[in-house]
């Protein structure tokens, strides 16, 4: 079996705007508690950019202008969870409010100072760092 074929795809949106970016705390797994990038899986017949777009949608209400995909990260397998092959794009914020909604808890803006007191995954942190430079 090929590397992809041990992976599920997934999708997050970094969205930033100004000096932080936009988490949500996830409210099921795999990764419940902990504050991610907003997004999920790829639907069967659904593109990357496409399923960004809408997982962004549920969870925050949110859109986003030009996407630009800025990782590819590989996901531990969690108990009774599939492995992911997380694509994850970058994209300014527009405007609106987030609200939580779908499998987000929670929904907000912050900076990295921040980030290194909520219990965020280190591939989040790692990009946001990136992109906050």
């Amino acid at each position: 079996m090929t590397a992809a074929g041990l992976f599920k795809p997934a999708v997050s949106v970094a969205l930033v705007r100004g000096d932080q970016v936009l988490l949500v705390r996830r409210g099921r797994a795999p990764s419940k508690g902990f504050f991610a990038f907003p997004g999920g899986r790829v639907e069967p017949g659904e593109g990357h950019e496409e399923a960004a777009r809408r997982e962004l949608l549920e969870e925050t209400g949110l859109c986003a202008g030009e996407l630009t995909r800025v990782a590819i990260v590989d996901t531990e397998r969690e108990p009774g969870q599939p492995a992911f092959r997380l694509h994850v794009y970058a994209g300014a914020y527009l405007d609106g409010e987030a609200v939580a909604d779908d499998d987000a808890d929670e929904a907000g803006w912050y900076g990295l100072a921040e980030m290194d007191r909520l219990p965020v995954l280190q591939s989040v942190v790692a990009v946001a760092r990136k992109l906050l430079r």
